[in-house]
């Protein structure tokens, strides 16, 4: 009965991880391309750069062993923990978005500093244009939050930043990463 039980799972797709976040995983360091990262908690993360997105790989497992799914709201991130969510900000529009990590990237650029899935980019505003300046931070979001990411769905909207916050976010991209 086991063995018809495994069967069926294996025919079923089961070769993916299921979407959970236990445990989590941070991972021994990597290189690719030459350049070597290692995987740490980063509780306070708050950066500046670049995001772009992906979405042909649909289907393809990602890092964590769960099934890519283009329209779902995840990310890559080359060393924060997996999964982990953070807070996703548009530095063109303020508009920000929480986000679950459950790949490694990106790989081409130390100024991108985020890959979305092609749904996290249009939630953001930024698929027609392939990337943006965004600001990425670990966020702590609510159990509902967290569980509607699980499942493919959108978590609560946040307010778009007050504009003198975002200008003084856009200031500090232009200081440090470079033009917009």
């Amino acid at each position: 009965m086991a063995l018809i039980a495994a069967t069926m799972l294996a025919a079923c797709g089961g070769h993916y991880r299921p979407v959970t976040d236990t445990p989590v995983r941070i991972g021994p360091p990597y290189t690719v391309r030459g350049t070597t990262y290692v995987p740490a908690a980063e509780p306070s993360y708050d950066m500046l750069g670049y995001a772009s997105w992906y979405g042909s790989e649909s289907g393809n497992r990602v890092t964590n062993g769960e099934k890519f799914r283009p329209g779902w709201i995840t990310g890559a991130h080359t060393t924060l923990p997996l999964p982990t969510y953070v807070e996703v900000t548009s530095l063109t529009s303020g508009k920000r978005i929480l986000v679950r990590l459950n790949d490694r990237g990106p790989f081409s650029s130390r100024t991108r500093i985020i890959d979305l899935s092609r749904g996290a980019a249009e939630l953001l505003g930024m698929r027609e244009r392939g990337r943006g300046p965004v600001r990425v931070c670990v966020a702590q979001p609510s159990e509902r939050d967290r569980a509607a990411l699980r499942k493919g769905k959108t978590a609560a909207e946040l307010a778009p930043l007050p504009p003198s916050v975002l200008a003084a976010l856009r200031e500090r991209f232009v200081r440090g990463v470079g033009p917009l």
